[in-house]
C-alpha cells in the first residue's frame, strides 16, 4: 500500500546558521514577533489580553463592562476605551449624567493595567547583557518593524537613544507626520501595533511616554486626573486581522508603519513571528512590498514541526517572487537561551 505525501513531507528539516545566512544576505530590515520577547520571558506567551482582564486576580472586567466591548462588537481596548470616552464627552454636552461611561471607562482602564502587570517581565528582571543584546542587534538595521507591544524594545531603545530614532523626537514626544518621512542614519524603530509606552492623546495625536525604565511599567495607563479622562493607550492587541486593520486606519501613526513596511525593499528578516491567520493585514503588506529575500527563523521544536513552518511561509508567499531562506533560531542574538528569565509565581 503507498501513502500519499502530506504537503510538508517534500520540504527537508534542515536550517540555515543565522550567522552565515547574514553574511551571505545582508538585510536591511527585521520584523519582530511575539518569539522574540517569549525568549526573554515565557509569560508573554498568552492567547488574549481581554481573556485575562475576565479573570485577573484584582478588579477584573465585571459583565457590565464586559456587554460594552460586545456592544461594539471588538475585543480591542482602544475601540472601547476611546467609545466610552465620546459617549462621556457627548453626554456632558447634551447636559445628560455622564459618570456611567465615565465609570465604566475607569474600570476598563484599571483591568487592562492589572492584567498587562500581571504579564510582563518586571523591569528589575531585565538583565544588562540582554538590553544589551537587543539594541545591539536592532542597531544593525535601517529600519526594525515591532508587532510586539510589550516594553522590551523601547527599554532597549533607551540604553542608547542616540542610535534609534522612534518618530517621537518632538519636544512634546507627539507623531509628526510632516517630520517623519525623513530618513537619517539612525535605525527607524516603528510598533506596528503601537506599545505599551505610546498613548492617544485628547485630539487622537500619537504620544510616546517618557520616564525611567520602571516608571514606563507601573504608570502604564495610569488615570492621573478624576475630573478629565487621560490618553487612551494606544496597542492593537486583540481581535481578528480586520479588526485589527480597523485600529491601524484610525490612526495616522499607526497607518504610517504599516506603509513603510509596505514599501520595504531588497531583504527583510523575520524573528519570532508566526504569521497567522490574526496577522492578515502583514502578511498582505509583506506580499505588496518589494522584497527580495525574506530570511525567516524557525524554532527547532522538531523535525515534523520544521517542515510544517516551512510549508506554511512557503504557501503564504507562493505568488510572490521573493526568495525564501530559514534559519534555526538559536543561532539568532535574540534566541539565544541565556536570555531566558524564570517566570516568578
Amino acid at each position: 500500500m503507498t501513502y500519499a505525501m502530506t504537503p510538508f513531507q517534500e520540504f527537508d528539516a534542515e536550517l540555515e546558521d543565522w550567522n552565515a545566512l547574514r553574511t551571505s544576505t545582508p538585510c536591511s530590515g527585521l520584523l519582530l514577533g511575539n518569539g522574540a520577547s517569549m525568549a526573554v520571558w515565557h509569560d508573554f506567551y498568552y492567547d488574549s489580553l481581554f481573556e485575562k482582564t475576565k479573570s485577573v486576580a484584582e478588579k477584573p472586567l465585571s459583565q457590565t463592562e464586559l456587554s460594552v466591548f460586545d456592544a461594539l462588537n471588538t475585543r480591542n481596548f482602544e475601540h472601547v476605551l476611546s467609545a466610552l470616552k465620546t459617549a462621556s464627552k457627548v453626554n456632558k454636552a447634551l447636559a445628560i449624567s455622564s459618570a456611567s461611561p465615565r465609570k465604566r471607562y475607569y474600570a476598563i482602564k484599571e483591568a487592562l493595567i492589572n492584567s498587562t502587570q500581571d504579564v510582563h517581565i518586571p523591569w528589575r528582571l531585565m538583565s544588562a547583557a540582554t538590553l544589551d543584546c537587543w539594541q545591539e542587534e536592532m542597531a544593525r538595521y535601517s529600519t526594525v518593524y515591532c508587532s510586539n507591544y510589550d516594553l522590551l524594545a523601547p527599554w532597549a531603545l533607551m540604553q542608547a537613544p542616540k542610535r534609534f530614532n522612534d518618530l517621537f523626537q518632538t519636544p512634546g514626544a507627539t507623531f509628526e507626520l510632516a517630520q517623519a518621512a525623513a530618513k537619517g542614519k539612525t535605525t527607524r524603530v516603528l510598533y506596528l501595533h503601537g506599545a505599551l509606552h505610546l498613548v492617544k492623546n485628547q485630539e487622537g495625536k500619537a504620544r510616546k511616554s517618557v520616564g525611567d525604565p520602571t516608571a514606563l511599567l507601573s504608570n502604564f495607563a495610569i488615570n492621573h486626573s478624576i475630573s478629565a479622562l487621560d490618553d487612551v493607550p494606544l496597542f492593537v492587541s486583540e481581535g481578528t486581522s480586520d479588526d485589527k486593520r480597523k485600529s491601524i486606519r484610525m490612526s495616522d501613526y499607526l497607518s504610517f508603519c504599516h506603509e513603510q513596511l509596505m514599501a520595504h525593499k531588497d531583504s527583510l528578516c523575520i524573528f519570532g513571528h508566526s504569521l497567522g491567520e490574526q496577522d492578515q493585514h502583514l502578511i498582505d503588506a509583506l506580499r505588496l512590498a518589494p522584497l527580495k529575500t525574506l530570511c525567516i527563523s524557525i524554532y527547532p521544536r522538531s523535525e515534523a514541526f520544521i517542515r510544517f513552518q516551512k510549508n506554511h511561509y512557503t504557501q503564504l508567499f507562493a505568488q510572490n517572487k521573493v526568495a525564501l531562506r530559514f534559519f534555526n533560531a538559536k543561532t539568532h542574538p535574540l534566541g539565544d537561551s541565556r536570555h531566558s528569565v524564570p517566570v516568578e509565581r
